[in-house]
């Protein structure tokens, strides 16, 4: 039997598009390096994804590229082809499997793109810029895209929610967080451009929103779910400060959006500088949404007691689970069945079942690549 505290995690949540969400858990867009060396879909991928939709209201794979020229990640899958098709409809069926509504992340590397696994090596974004990627050891040199690439890359994005229609998803995440080519656009550190790309930086986000909506009322239905992910404040200067962040919400609230989802690693984490400093950023956020679609907040919840407090402090309408429901995919259901005592909150590098992941993930993890609580280093 379910601890009665807990059950304000198992409300109901009705998106502007009036879908209904069967709980408050997101499974969060994971790095997952393990689709083909092509971009298409691996059998352990599907496997994965299937255990970690199973209990969430709303499931996001891991960022899809949506161009040849903006793959970011070893591994990761592509949205970029029609013969990609084939393994997004298995993906679709395996996280769909259980009642959650499935959704890809769109995604372009920009200037984050890695030579080695792009055509002819070649990294482009807003302006040129040299600097180290994911996993790299050396820096590699981005050149600034020109007008016709950005056109062209806003279509692909359009291009790539057709075929998420297709494969029979529930939507799309348009990924403008984590200094990818959509937040490098709003990015004062990332865009130095002196044309209309570099006077408005909010131009690049409207365009690629408009041209995913205007796909979706072409190829899609009515119930198609379309959210957009930021990352609030940037370390870099000059860089997004929450005065940005805050122009960004009031512009996107004006979009047919069904939710923003805000990229932090700690749900309580504090706006660094400027007017709002030392303030709470879920909070700033909910008031400037001003409850016209949901907010999927995300960061640092390992436990049970940490989703509960984390919905009843912040009112955060859905709440993301990264890294611990790659630790225990059985993490929802061990809260509904009265069994959260049970939940595994460490990653345990003994582990026969290695925590039921892909091979290259849990190498990942092994290696600290992501900061984790762990049984070995107490």
């Amino acid at each position: 039997m379910m601890n009665k505290k807990f059950q304000p995690l198992f409300e109901k949540v009705k998106l502007p598009n009036k879908v209904v969400l069967d709980n408050r858990f997101v499974l969060a867009p994971l790095t997952h390096v393990s689709s083909h060396d092509d971009g298409s879909i691996s059998n352990e991928e599907v496997v994965y994804m299937e255990q970690r939709s199973k209990d969430v209201g709303l499931a996001i794979s891991a960022a899809s590229n949506v161009t040849d020229l903006g793959k970011a990640f070893p591994g990761q899958p592509s949205v970029a082809h029609d013969s990609n098709l084939e393994g997004l409809k298995r993906l679709a069926q395996a996280m769909k499997k259980n009642g959650a509504k499935a959704i890809v992340q769109i995604h372009h590397g920009g200037v984050q793109a890695l030579p080695n696994l792009t055509p002819d090596g070649d990294v482009a974004g807003p302006s040129p810029i040299s600097m180290k990627s994911f996993g790299e050891q050396e820096e590699h040199h981005a050149r600034e895209m020109t007008e016709v690439e950005i056109q062209e890359t806003i279509k692909a994005f359009g291009e790539a929610t057709r075929r998420v229609i297709e494969a029979g998803f529930d939507g799309v995440e348009i990924h403008g967080a984590n200094h990818y080519l959509i937040h490098q656009f709003v990015s004062p550190y990332y865009n130095r451009r002196d044309d209309a790309w570099g006077k408005d930086r909010l131009k690049f986000v409207s365009e690629v929103v408009d041209e995913v909506t205007a796909t979706v009322k072409e190829y899609g239905s009515k119930d198609f779910i379309v959210g957009y992910r930021f990352s609030p404040e940037e370390a870099e200067t000059p860089g997004i400060s929450m005065e940005i962040t805050q122009s960004l919400v009031k512009h996107l609230i004006e979009k047919p959006l069904d939710y923003l989802h805000v990229s932090l690693m700690d749900i309580h984490s504090k706006t660094r500088e400027g007017q709002y400093k030392g303030q709470e950023r879920v909070k700033l956020l909910l008031e400037w949404i001003e409850g016209r679609m949901p907010l999927i907040g995300i960061g640092s919840i390992f436990t049970a007691e940490q989703a509960i407090e984390a919905v009843e402090s912040t009112h955060v309408d859905l709440i993301a689970l990264g890294r611990e429901i790659l630790l225990d995919h059985n993490f929802i259901s061990k809260i509904k069945d009265g069994k959260e005592d049970e939940i595994i909150s460490e990653f345990d590098p003994e582990r026969k079942d290695r925590h039921h992941l892909p091979p290259n993930l849990w190498k990942q993890f092994n290696k600290g690549f992501y900061p984790l609580p762990r049984t070995d280093k107490k």
